[in-house]
Formats: C-alpha cells, structure tokens, sequence
C-alpha cells in the first residue's frame, strides 16, 4: 500500500521574508520586494530584480567558515535546511536514523562561479582557471552540501528540469516515501541568478525588463498591462515524512505530475500535467478549492496558464480563489515552485491565501479570481503550478487534511 506523505518542516529564504513567520507575514502584505538591484559583476545593468537583502550565513548556519567559497543558491539551501529542521523540531541525531533522502532541483548552475572563471581566463589567460567551477557550480553541489551539513550517510539527487525543478523535487520526495524507499525527504528548490550573466541574456530576452522606472510596479502578474515578469532569487527547503511520523502536518501532499508543450506553444501542455496530478490524487476537479498559479507576469505565458486552468476546470475557473507570489518575491526560477509549496502548505493550515501584488486592472483572457489583498477563506485542496523554459510543466496536489 502507498503510504501518504506530509509536510512537518518549511525552510523558506525569500526577499520576503527568511524563516516560516517572517516569509508568511512578508507575502500577505501588498507589498513587493522588487528593488533596482545593488550586487551585480558587469556593464549590462541596470537591472531590477527580487534580492534577497543583507543576508549572512552565518546567522542561519552557525559556525560556518568561507562562504565567499560557497555558492550563493547554495547557502540559501543550507540556511532553508536548518530552518525546516528546527521547524519541525527534528535533530541531526534523529535523522540520521531515518535514512534520509535530499532532493534539490535549481534551473542553471551557480553563474557567479562560473562568471568567475570566465572572467579570468578572459582577461589573465587559461592558468588562471577556477577549478571549483567544476565541483561547486551544478546543482548536485548542492545536495552534497546539505549532506555534509547533516552530517550523515544519505542518498542525494539533484534535478534541472528548468523552472519547474523546485516543485518536482517535492514530487520526486513524496514518490520515495510513498513506496516506502525512505520515511524523511529534504526536498528543496533554489536559485540565486541575480548576475550579470544571466541577467543580461534574461533580458535581451525579454523576460526581465529593460529599464528601472518604478521597479516596485512591473511584475504584475495576469495583469492586463504585465510585460515581462520579473526575476528574484531565493530557495526553499520542505521537510516531508511518512504518515506515521509522530510531528504534525501543515498539509499533506496528494499527487504530482509532470509533462511538456507541444506544438511549440510556451506552457499549453499544463492542462494535462493538471489533470494528471488530479488523477494521482485520486481527486476530483470539483474538489480544489485554491490554486497558486505559476503566473510569472509575461504577457503570453500568464495568458496560457489562465486557458489551461479554464481547460482543466471548466466556468467553476472565475470562482476558485487564485494567487501568485511572483508580483511580490519576482519568479525565482527553481526556486519558485518549492516557495509557492511553502506558501500553500501554510495557506491550507491558517486559511489565509496570499494577495497577488500589483493585479489591478482584469484582464479579460485572465479571468481569474485574484484579489490585491490577502483573503482569510479557508480552504482544503490546492493545486500549485509550475512551468519551465524548456517546454516543462509541474503541478502538485496538497490537501489540508
């Protein structure tokens, strides 16, 4: 028999907050945290952006040494373990009981390593390469690192499924326990972009703006006058354990799925990732009562999302309560998905959801219900939405009971 799965520890690190209380608080106020950006290597600025202010280490991971020598996204992942750990009152000592399993998902490897070495073989030739760009850059660094810090024997693995990274990384977590390969998963989503490069190509791209004018306002997600998004950088760490682990539960993960567009359409194969994800939940669509929507802020890709949720859903769409944090924290590529876990996790355990900052003006290929302000509606069966650049689409049940 499957086993059912559920969260008993959030490790959030977000420019809206670091630490469940402080990101819950951060992400009900209408507020957005995108700012002109002040921590940036190179000539192609200015740029804005979602950074995570102020933030040291050591306050998080106590006695840790040299974090210049650690990878930005990488530190995000060790403060958001330690930070899950104490939330759900479990010591090193008792993991190392439970064969634990970390599972990390990031969309690009650390680009201030390998900005580095490019820079110096550039400029002082080919001896003067970094050679812990090749250790220390890929998301597998990552899980290592979380291992060592835990300090036990455990299997890790690390995914780069674009975007969508964060939120299959708590699906590939939540399989493993529920076929009984290990009782514990530490499941994270990180991602810290805020270079030059890959600013730069994420803007000639046109998925982050070209100016700095009123940078508080452009991420506007299903907007009628959204442009292009915004990007942030953060990370996410979600603690899941079997249904006979003694801790409590903020909410419990029900199915998981994944699939990609065809027809070269960004987004247009979420509708059956959906309603796979609804079927391996063995649950009906007239169940879900809350959707945190990928809704980056892009023009097209905020459009589609809304038509595969209509798809998915039929007219009951216009009345199930939807939220995006991207408005607020920007869209921190991996990292999005396990936050927009995080945020749920605790929708479903306080009832309050979320406001989707600087929604204003209904857009009629939108019509969703967002609301600019937090809502204290309850609810018990959300559905959360991810999508990658490459085609990806993720999406994930979670019930409060």
């Amino acid at each position: 028999m499957r086993r059912r799965v559920k969260i008993t520890g959030l490790g959030p690190v977000t420019p809206a907050g670091i630490g469940k209380e402080e990101f819950f608080e951060g992400i009900n106020e209408s507020m957005s945290r995108v700012f002109e950006i002040t921590r940036y290597d190179g000539k192609g600025g200015p740029y804005v952006a979602a950074e995570i202010r102020d933030f040291e280490l050591s306050e998080w991971v106590p006695g840790s040494r040299n974090p210049k020598r650690i990878p930005r996204q990488t530190q995000f992942a060790l403060a958001g373990t330690m930070l899950a750990l104490k939330d759900a009152g479990l010591s090193f000592e008792e993991l190392s009981r439970m064969d634990p399993v970390v599972v990390n998902g990031s969309a690009l490897q650390d680009p201030e390593i390998s900005q580095r070495t490019y820079t110096l073989v550039a400029t002082k030739g080919p001896r003067y390469a970094v050679p812990a760009a090749i250790f220390d850059a890929g998301p597998s660094s990552t899980t290592n690192a979380v291992a060592k810090l835990i300090g036990t024997q455990c299997r890790t693995m690390a995914l780069n499924s674009a975007c969508c990274a964060g939120l299959d990384a708590i699906g590939h977590g939540a399989e493993m326990i529920a076929t009984g390969q290990t009782d514990v998963a530490l499941c994270c989503g990180t991602e810290a972009p805020l270079f030059n490069q890959p600013l730069l190509e994420l803007t000639m791209a046109k998925l982050s703006p070209r100016n700095t004018r009123v940078p508080h306002e452009m991420g506007r997600p299903f907007d009628l006058w959204r442009n292009t998004g915004v990007i942030g950088e953060g990370a996410c760490v979600v603690l899941l354990e079997s249904e006979s682990s003694p801790r409590p539960a903020y909410a419990w993960v029900g199915g998981y799925a994944y699939g990609n567009d065809d027809e070269g359409v960004p987004g247009n194969g979420l509708t059956e990732t959906i309603k796979m994800a609804l079927a391996n939940a063995n649950c009906l669509p007239s169940s879900v009562d809350y959707v945190n929507a990928w809704g980056p802020g892009h023009a097209e890709i905020d459009r589609v999302e809304a038509d595969c949720l209509f798809r998915a859903f039929g007219d009951r769409m216009r009345r199930i309560p939807v939220t995006s944090l991207k408005g607020a924290i920007g869209n921190p590529l991996a990292a999005a998905g396990s936050i927009q876990a995080c945020s749920t996790a605790l929708s479903l355990h306080t009832g309050r959801i979320p406001p989707t900052v600087n929604w204003e003006t209904p857009d009629p290929e939108c019509p969703l219900n967002l609301s600019r302000e937090f809502r204290d509606i309850g609810c018990s069966v959300a559905l959360i939405n991810s999508h990658g650049l490459c085609g990806t689409n993720a999406s994930l049940i979670m019930f409060r009971e």
